[in-house]
């Protein structure tokens, strides 16, 4: 057994734990101490970790005692990419939800009436809300433009998001308000679709382009993106998270998260990434919160230390940028958002002010250019930099699969949608070649590199124990199709590294998160299964979190079992139901 102290006055003959867990099969997620059967915790620090008679020595008479009875435990699990505001903030605001997977334009029109029909009289006469699904429109022969919303809803303002976030359906008195119109130049990150005769908009907005329309729109109410956010972490909390990144924030959604923080209830350690350009909304601060302003926000729990944009497009769109052209085009790799001048500059300044990068780049050309901009950024300022984020690597060229690790950059993946289902196949639009080096976790890891996990939500669950398991499996878990997606799966011990230490490296504390050893923060979670002992297929994305320790405070308790004592969780028994 080993022993922390703090501070040199402390020694083993003198202190008690506030807290022992006993009787357990703990995964530490340390090498050099990988099972252990008990914790002791003082504060928000675990001050041992052995068996249960060496830990044994640090209970004293106040101290609570818990007995695992054989229970699985392992550090609490990070989710490093996730938009918990644009999921959920927007129901809470009053705007329309169609509130299906994959609606049929039927079902988007009925929706869109109803909402018209009982909108409230407050609500600014905008009709906008989430999702149509432009893939299935074109499946039903049906063109999403703006004379088809036109026919139903021409005298209202009219937006819907499509699910993947790659674009916007508007009306053409949604286009008035926002000024757009056959003059209005394309955004550096995004563009309009414009008819090829007259280039007048169609009425589809992609990527950046549909900032247009928001910032024509009264901003999402605080006390929606307060509730957003806080159900949001009561969720994670009940999942095991106890770190996460809500990239694409403004100055709204920081002074939520603050709101939050300020009553105790950030459950989860936040790093908020500020929207670099407007890719989503408007962020009207943006050079304020850069220059200093963030630092207003700074907690133990919330951090807004990085910044966040969209480098290229989405697979929907075929605005991914590539490193040679699109399938079925001579010329065509897709768009960048800035100019290669732009980011390699403004990456490093941000590195020279220790600000992190996180760039989303679906196309193996995107993480090229990102690498190449964090590679001048080192020479300029050395090597010692932040560690930047590549954020989704759908694709990646082999022959930068090593950089991740020689450059110190986070590869982050969704995993939460690597199975066979409709909605990964709809998405797997890069053509076969590209297609089997895909979603190129494992070779990331291979070659040295820091991969981790984000969930995506809203483009995909919120839940990160089906990324979990579709790492493993890369089947869908719960047998709706056969055979294994793109990629090739990782074992469930790295799989563990990813969703806990690489996690805190991601976040730059893995010298006091992220396993389970005397010092570091006391984050832990309790399961109601072995994950060692199940066929990881069915199994992992169904796991029980039933208890969770965020620096030695409980703050998810599924059975109750401290209701009543100084334990007490802050969330217990029901999760929201998203």
């Amino acid at each position: 057994m080993t022993i922390s102290r703090t501070g040199n006055n402390i020694t083993t003959s003198n202190i008690t734990a506030d807290l022992v867990l006993t009787n357990g099969r703990i995964y530490t997620v340390n090498d050099q101490q990988p099972w252990v059967e008990a914790v002791a915790i003082k504060s928000n620090r675990f001050i041992a970790v052995g068996n249960a008679d060496e830990v044994k020595t640090l209970i004293g008479e106040r101290t609570r005692v818990i007995d695992l009875g054989g229970r699985f435990a392992m550090p609490g699990i990070y989710d490093m990419h996730t938009h918990p505001d644009l999921a959920l903030a927007p129901g809470y605001a009053g705007y329309l939800d169609v509130g299906l997977e994959d609606p049929t334009p039927q079902q988007v029109k009925q929706a869109m009436l109803d909402y018209a029909a009982n909108a409230p009289a407050d609500a600014d006469g905008w009709v906008y809300g989430a999702y149509f699904v432009r893939y299935t429109f074109k499946q039903a022969g049906i063109v999403a433009d703006r004379e088809w919303l036109d026919s139903f809803l021409p005298d209202r303002p009219a937006a819907i998001l499509d699910r993947s976030w790659g674009c916007m359906l508007v009306n053409s008195k949604a286009l008035e308000l926002a000024g757009i119109n056959a003059d209005t130049p394309d955004p550096r990150h995004g563009y309009i679709e414009r008819d090829s005769i007259t280039g007048e908009p169609t009425g589809i907005l992609v990527d950046g382009a549909y900032a247009l329309i928001h910032a024509a729109m009264p901003p999402t109410p605080a006390h929606a993106l307060q509730r957003a956010y806080g159900e949001a972490v009561n969720f994670q909390s009940g999942r095991g998270v106890v770190g996460t990144k809500f990239v694409h924030v403004c100055e709204h959604r920081l002074n939520a998260l603050k709101a939050i923080d300020q009553r105790g209830k950030l459950t989860v350690r936040v790093e908020a990434a500020i929207s670099w350009q407007d890719d989503i909304f408007p962020v009207k601060r943006r050079w304020e919160l850069l220059a200093g302003e963030r630092h207003f926000y700074r907690s133990s729990r919330l951090n807004a230390n990085a910044v966040k944009f969209h480098f290229d497009g989405t697979h929907e769109s075929r605005s991914s940028f590539l490193s040679t052209a699109w399938p079925g085009e001579d010329s065509w790799r897709g768009h960048l958002n800035l100019t290669p001048e732009h980011i390699t500059d403004m990456v490093a300044d941000m590195d020279r002010k220790g600000i992190r990068v996180i760039a989303h780049c679906t196309g193996d050309g995107a993480s090229d250019l990102f690498l190449d901009a964090v590679a001048e950024a080192r020479r300029r300022n050395g090597p010692n930099g932040v560690r930047h984020q590549c954020a989704h690597c759908t694709t990646l060229l082999d022959e930068n699969l090593a950089r991740f690790a020689d450059l110190n950059v986070i590869a982050e993946f969704s995993p939460v949608g690597w199975y066979p289902s409709s909605f990964s196949y709809a998405r797997a639009v890069f053509g076969e070649d590209r297609m089997q080096r895909a979603y190129n976790f494992k070779g990331v890891l291979d070659n040295g590199g820091t991969a981790v996990m984000g969930t995506d939500w809203p483009v995909s669950s919120f839940d990160p124990w089906i990324g979990f398991e579709a790492m493993v499996t890369r089947e869908n878990p719960w047998g709706e199709e056969d055979g294994r997606f793109y990629g090739e799966p990782i074992s469930l011990e790295q799989a563990m590294r990813v969703m806990t230490i690489n996690g805190a490296k991601a976040m730059e504390i893995e010298d006091r998160a992220g396993s389970i050893e005397v010092g570091k923060y006391a984050d832990l979670i309790v399961l109601d299964r072995n994950l060692f002992d199940v066929e990881p297929k069915g199994n992992i994305h169904n796991t029980r979190v039933e208890m969770t320790l965020m620096e030695g405070q409980l703050v998810w308790d599924a059975h109750g079992e401290f209701d009543g004592t100084e334990h007490e969780a802050t969330w217990t028994r029901e999760l929201p139901d998203f």
